[in-house]
């Protein structure tokens, strides 16, 4: 089974560039954040045309998350599994059974600064994320939680420790919390493929330069249950959907990531 996850930075924006990845990638799950769309606007018979069943979370507004698979969507859940208020939800999470597996796909706030009211909400939400899995699953279950956690895990992780002194993304309390998940169960799948690795990124600003210069950072991940780390086989950032910034159709500041698993 491929798992993988994109945040496409505006579905509307790059449903082509979506298409032509589902094509050639051939993901059996994949997790999509920040759509942007309502749920009404959001192109179902698209995906099922090309063979993929879907649900989807969205407001219209900003964020939305999604599921496609072509293994079947079963039991799909917006939001968490308690109602919470609007601030701390925010169509960021949308749950549902593929092929087996639980797979989550997940929009952590950015955090903006540290010290704010939207680093707090963060970190908030990191730990609601974590008592949801407590209360709806178990690590010796098939799980996957799958999307921009806006956490980079690790120093190596990001292009120049030094430049993201004070700033989000790299604080020890986001790092805490993303550990708090692995402590309940999850494994980081890409690491699994490559433990010593540097350098090896899922996002980039657009500002000219950062992504031929290689200033990115990891913060797009896969995180398996324990009864899914023994089955991870491969694992892959895809740059090369990531380029043509001078195109008309521009990409996400985002590459996909996918994960094989031999399940």
């Amino acid at each position: 089974m491929r798992i993988a996850t994109w945040n496409v930075n505006s579905l509307k924006a790059r449903l082509g560039k979506l298409e032509e990845w589902l094509c050639y990638a051939q993901p059996d799950v994949l997790c999509l954040q920040e759509t942007k769309m309502s749920d009404a606007a959001f192109p179902a018979l698209a995906f099922a045309a090309l063979g993929y069943e879907s649900a989807h979370h969205g407001n219209g507004r900003w964020n939305g998350v999604a599921i496609l698979s072509r293994v079947g969507i079963e039991k799909a859940r917006a939001g968490f599994s308690t109602e919470l208020p609007e601030a701390i939800e925010e169509c960021r999470i949308l749950t549902a059974t593929c092929g087996g597996v639980r797979v989550a796909s997940v929009y952590v706030p950015n955090g903006r600064a540290v010290g704010s009211e939207q680093y707090e909400l963060k970190l908030a939400w990191l730990k609601r994320l974590r008592g949801d899995l407590s209360a709806s699953t178990t690590p010796d279950q098939a799980v996957a939680v799958c999307g921009d956690f806006n956490v980079a895990p690790e120093d190596r992780d990001v292009w120049d420790i030094s430049q993201f002194a004070g700033a989000t993304h790299v604080s020890e309390p986001e790092r805490a919390a993303l550990r708090e998940l692995e402590d309940w169960g999850l494994v980081d799948a890409f690491r699994l493929v490559y433990p010593g690795v540097d350098g090896l990124y899922s996002w980039w600003d657009y500002r000219a330069g950062d992504f031929h210069k290689g200033h990115g950072m990891r913060i797009d991940l896969v995180l398996v249950s324990r009864a899914l780390a023994g089955a991870v086989r491969y694992a892959l950032i895809d740059r090369e959907a990531r380029k043509g910034m001078g195109s008309e159709k521009p990409p996400s500041d985002h590459a996909p990531l996918f994960v094989d698993l031999d399940i």
